[in-house]
């Protein structure tokens, strides 16, 4: 066994749920397909969002040293389709391939200030990109989205890369540069069909009062850092199902099974889940699972 593999351990191959059609209504189903670190893919209803895409998975030796590249030609073959991209933050893993993919699909950027900084410094029109505070509802085609305002989490022990972006950083950017700026967590709606995102190690309590989720895409992390942490979110949005993200290192291949972050025990994230009354969905990366909204909404 290699060094490596004695620091970092992947998840169990029966952990992961299998691809399947979940829900009880007659309606078209939403596709859901998990990118790794914090990403996802959405497709249905004439509609392709792709929340926190990040594909690059750069190692760490350029990571720290070089400036920052997206991977266009992995972006093109996994996503080749997109309208609308979701940014909740602006670390590397969240936004540096946001630009790449708005600019080979056409897609609308959306996010914070400092999300629209970056696109900016990539080189993407003002008409690509919508700017959100949170707390507002943005129409895309027949879904709904709403960020809704929360905090980055600590990772071992402290807030990784504080701050915001007030000016576009020097592109290609160096790792250091793209600080979080507004954390959002992105609430989603199709079809009657409710996905809440939360990409960080932590929310705001407040401005989840009144939300209400069928599935929930959870940051894995969050539970080394905030007591109660799961509990505590599916007690107050009530998911049917709950997705862990941000759990894997970001730095294997995408191709490769993804090692664990250090610290995340994944077993017993998925058993917290299900303590609190939720079914885990452990998908692996590439993973997809489909769900049929119980009611047909129309335009939401």
């Amino acid at each position: 066994m290699s060094m490596w593999q004695r620091c970092f351990k992947r998840p169990a191959a029966t952990d992961y749920h299998p691809e399947d059609c979940l829900g009880s209504g007659d309606c078209a189903p939403v596709q859901l397909t998990y990118l790794g670190t914090a990403g996802f893919v959405l497709q249905g209803y004439e509609r392709t969002l792709v929340l926190d895409p990040y594909l690059s998975r750069i190692s760490p030796w350029p990571l720290l040293t070089a400036p920052l590249c997206a991977d266009a030609a992995r972006l093109a073959r996994y996503i080749p389709v997109a309208d609308d991209v979701l940014v909740g933050h602006a670390h590397y893993d969240h936004v540096l391939d946001a630009p790449c993919l708005c600019q080979q699909t056409g897609a609308r950027l959306i996010g914070s200030s400092a999300t629209v900084m970056v696109g900016r410094a990539a080189g993407l029109p003002e008409s690509q990109m919508l700017a959100t505070r949170g707390d507002e509802d943005i129409a895309c085609g027949l879904w709904r989205v709403r960020g809704l305002p929360s905090r980055h989490g600590r990772v071992f022990g402290r807030i990784p890369f504080p701050g915001d972006i007030s000016e576009p950083p020097a592109w290609p950017p160096r790792l250091h540069t793209l600080r979080h700026g507004l954390v959002l967590n992105w609430a989603v709606e199709v079809a009657g069909l409710r996905i809440l995102h939360v990409d960080s190690a932590d929310y705001i309590e407040a401005s989840l009062q009144g939300q209400r989720a069928d599935i929930l895409c959870l940051c894995a992390v969050g539970r080394q850092s905030r007591p109660d942490y799961t509990r505590a979110i599916i007690e107050r949005v009530r998911p049917r199902w709950v997705i862990p993200c941000h759990w894997d290192t970001m730095m294997t291949p995408l191709e490769s099974p993804p090692d664990l972050i250090p610290g995340v025990d994944l077993p017993g994230f998925l058993e917290e889940i299900r303590e609190a009354g939720a079914e885990p969905l452990l998908l692996p990366l590439l993973g997809r699972m489909r769900f049929r909204p119980a009611v047909e909404s129309g335009r939401v």
